[in-house]
């Protein structure tokens, strides 16, 4: 079992920056390839981004490339998403989630994980 629990959300302006920290517990994190996913109100929750269990291969959905990046300590048991040049419609409850293959993360989005966290909410205002 591992216990995901995602923080750093918050109301933010257009253009503005904010990192989300996604603490894990429980089994060896260093296993677990990561991903940041999203759900805006009244949409279907969305892949945002991806990171392989050693940090060394990522992926990112089209809206985000070039504004976001995700990384991982894994000294730390921590997975971050650093967002920049924010956008209104980057507006959602923003969710970390851990499966045991990358390639299934990129391959099936969040079918292929099998840890979530609670979410934390990212509010950007135009």
């Amino acid at each position: 079992q591992v216990q995901l629990v995602e923080s750093g959300g918050g109301l933010v302006q257009a253009g503005d920056s904010l990192r989300l920290s996604c603490a894990a517990s429980g089994r060896t994190f260093s296993i677990y390839a990561m991903g940041w996913f999203r759900q805006a109100p009244g949409k279907e929750r969305e892949f945002v981004a991806a990171i392989s269990y050693s940090g060394g291969v990522t992926y990112y959905a089209d809206s985000v490339k070039g504004r976001f990046t995700i990384s991982r300590d894994n000294a730390k048991n921590t997975v971050y998403l650093q967002m920049n040049s924010l956008k209104a419609e980057d507006t959602a409850v923003y969710y970390c989630a851990a499966a045991r293959s990358y390639s299934d993360v990129v391959r099936r989005g969040g079918d292929a994980m099998d840890y979530w966290g609670k979410g934390t909410l990212v509010t950007v205002s135009s």
